[in-house]
């Protein structure tokens, strides 16, 4: 299966980054540099809740 990556569109140029590719039963992340290198799945649960927190402001943002 082709995963659809994604990248914030706040990232930077300096090619620090993670990129997502959302599926319905998780989210995968990877880091943008290292693009054939482990990735980490989250259930999709778990990371609505991640993002509900940044949006909220939980990690100093």
């Amino acid at each position: 299966m082709a995963h659809r990556w994604r990248k914030s569109s706040h990232s930077g140029s300096n090619g620090d980054c993670v990129e997502v590719a959302a599926e319905p039963a998780e989210a995968i992340v990877r880091d943008s540099k290292e693009p054939d290198g482990a990735w980490l799945r989250i259930p999709a649960a778990r990371w609505r809740g991640f993002l509900n927190s940044v949006v909220r402001g939980r990690f100093g943002g």
